[in-house]
């Protein structure tokens, strides 16, 4: 494969994996002007990022069987053409209710983007390259959130919200055209794949029974809810509660970006020192005293625009940290059925984000007294889950030796 051959399918595959997060983050600036619009409350516009969140786990599991029985690209062009039809319903949405519906099925759209990607780097590319090809592509969703709040920020001050669902749109149908021309069909359709619900379910049920990928999956998936209640609150407390700009709020949202994306990268360099179950305690440890510190910070109200700042951002210093750790443990047991738990711990982290997110909208306070207190419960709540959940993994090693040795 020559390098401009190679740059290309990098960048069609990084466009893709980005679309999901753009999609969240650039229209985040603009919930004041969308509760102006719609004549509702921040607290309610909220509800359609929440509504995303439901989206994207459900479309989690949709696309990973579609992809295995049709190819990959028909159920991607499917997922990209729905994706523009929501997006452009957006732009008309006259009513709180209808911008909720339209980015559930926005969410729904997207959602083929993000798992045809990856699976697609597993095809295209070889094993040996693998790891090398989703640090690229890690690297491209990490400046998403960088950039997209900021050029959202500024279009909303501009030219008003509804034009950011125009620029999703047409990003969609460029980089639809990008696939159609430029992206090889990966995968060859097998008619012989069953989408019946019995077997898809049974192989669902056989990871979940599993008590490392559980015990990981529900407390890295309970941690990382903080970045959840991060960002549906953030709009509200910079916004509302310290009055900044929109303008403002992109570079804000841009900063505290760079503590979650930069602590994943220091934890590549902690992996090589320490082992990853010492990594997430030391991490949740942590993220339970900052959380603490931050709910009390912020009932007293002493900590200023500043000092919230710098909460939020050691909070998602430790989410950064915790979340490839306890990925990879989850993930770790399985070989032939890694697609299956993959696709089952991305639904069920973005179900807790969801109902995290519809949890601190409907709190309905000017504060950041919801967001604080969600994120030291969830911190809680996962160290907790982790602790007893390694008894379970421990007892069935032993029990697992125990039968070995009287074989």
């Amino acid at each position: 494969m020559t390098s401009k051959r190679y740059f290309l399918l990098i960048m069609i595959l990084g466009s893709l994996t980005a679309l999901g997060p753009f999609s969240i983050d650039m229209y985040l600036p603009g919930f004041s002007d969308i509760a102006k619009s719609l004549h509702t409350t921040t607290e309610n516009v909220a509800l359609s990022l929440s509504s995303f969140f439901i989206g994207i786990s459900a479309g989690q599991l949709l696309y990973g069987p579609l992809l295995d029985k049709y190819g990959r690209k028909p159920p991607l062009y499917a997922g990209l053409g729905l994706y523009i039809i929501a997006s452009v319903g957006c732009y008309f949405s006259d009513s709180i209710e209808m911008l909720i519906v339209m980015r559930f099925i926005q969410a729904i759209g997207s959602c083929a983007a993000t798992v045809a990607s990856i699976a697609m780097v597993r095809d295209i590319f070889p094993v040996k390259d693998s790891a090398k090809v989703f640090a690229l592509l890690i690297l491209v969703l990490g400046a998403s959130p960088m950039i997209a709040p900021t050029v959202g920020g500024y279009v909303t001050a501009a030219f008003g919200w509804q034009l950011i669902f125009i620029i999703l749109a047409v990003i969609s149908v460029l980089i639809t055209l990008a696939v159609i021309f430029f992206l090889p069909e990966s995968y060859r359709a097998d008619p012989s794949y069953s989408l019946k619900p019995k077997p898809i379910i049974t192989g669902f049920i056989a990871v979940i029974k599993t008590p490392q990928f559980y015990t990981y999956a529900i407390s890295g998936g309970i941690a990382f809810s903080g970045l959840f209640a991060y960002i549906s609150s953030s709009p509200v407390v910079f916004m509302e509660v310290f009055k900044i700009s929109s303008k403002t709020y992109g570079w804000i949202f841009a900063l505290l970006s760079v503590g979650f994306i930069g602590s994943s990268q220091i934890n590549s360099m902690l992996v090589k020192k320490y082992k990853s179950q010492q990594i997430v305690n030391a991490a949740l440890i942590a993220m339970v005293i900052i959380s603490a510190l931050f709910l009390v910070g912020s009932m007293q109200n002493i900590l200023g625009l500043v000092g919230t700042i710098i909460m939020i951002f050691l909070v998602l210093c430790c989410i950064g940290i915790t979340s490839p750790n306890t990925s990879a443990l989850a993930l770790a047991p399985f070989e032939k059925n890694a697609g299956t738990a993959s696709s089952l711990l991305g639904a069920f982290q973005m179900c807790i984000g969801s109902v995290v997110s519809v949890g601190v909208s409907l709190f309905n306070s000017q504060s950041s007294i919801p967001m604080s207190a969600v994120m030291l419960v969830a911190s809680s709540v996962a160290l907790l889950v982790l602790i007893v959940g390694r008894k379970n993994i421990k007892t069935r090693v032993e029990a697992k030796n125990a039968e070995f040795v009287s074989h």
